[in-house]
């Protein structure tokens, strides 16, 4: 099982796992994963975002953290980014009914500005006090491979050395799991070159979902 691998903390650091019932299932971890308070950014979000999709799954796939519509509607990848992910779910043959879905980090991170909630990348005692939740979530999925999704899926996932410019597309075995590394959509979103930027996410995936040839 992935550990989330993080340098010393100084002082008491809260996570999650105090909020983790032990060997519970899929609705029992979501249920718990509502009155979750592992992390301060628990006191700003609207609601626990825990991941959707059939459990167990051959298919699992990480993201950030979730985003401002993800925060108000309670589900994963419904914003900007979902949306353009299903548009290369599409392009890639990648079936979202058959695919588990989930992110690093429940909570929304943003900061305000006026009326508007602006997306923050959740820092890294953030993400390694939620990693228990996304640790229980590969337990009950049981994916055959598991794509992250960004840097900060990645790093959750293998290690905060990890760097994904260097691996991105590829296909890497890490403490019993296959990990499939990539973008997250919401760069493609942001992309000055929307349309090579696309199909390159399209790429990945098509390469990622291949049957790996085994040496």
């Amino acid at each position: 099982m992935p550990s989330a691998r993080t340098s010393k903390s100084t002082g008491k650091t809260a996570d999650a796992a105090q909020y983790v019932p032990e060997g519970a299932d899929w609705a029992a971890l979501r249920s718990a994963a509502a009155k979750c308070h592992g992390c301060e950014l628990h006191k700003d979000a609207s609601q626990t975002v825990f991941g959707e999709g059939p459990v167990p799954a051959r298919l699992m796939m990480v993201g950030e953290c979730p985003g401002d519509h993800e925060d108000t509607e309670g589900h994963v990848f419904v914003g900007p980014a979902g949306r353009l992910l299903d548009k290369a779910f599409k392009a890639a043959r990648i079936d979202r009914s058959k695919t588990y879905l989930t992110n690093a980090v429940k909570h929304f991170r943003f900061t305000e500005r006026g009326k508007r909630r602006i997306h923050q990348q959740p820092l890294r005692g953030q993400v390694v006090a939620c990693f228990p939740w996304l640790r229980e979530e590969i337990r009950v999925v049981r994916p055959r491979l598991v794509v992250v999704l960004g840097a900060v899926a990645a790093k959750a996932v293998l290690g905060p050395s990890f760097k994904l410019t260097e691996h991105r597309g590829e296909v890497l075995e890490h403490d019993g799991l296959r990990v499939g590394v990539t973008v997250h959509p919401s760069a493609v979103v942001r992309a000055e070159n929307f349309g090579e930027a696309f199909d390159a996410f399209v790429a990945d995936l098509l390469a990622l979902k291949k049957p790996q040839k085994k040496a």
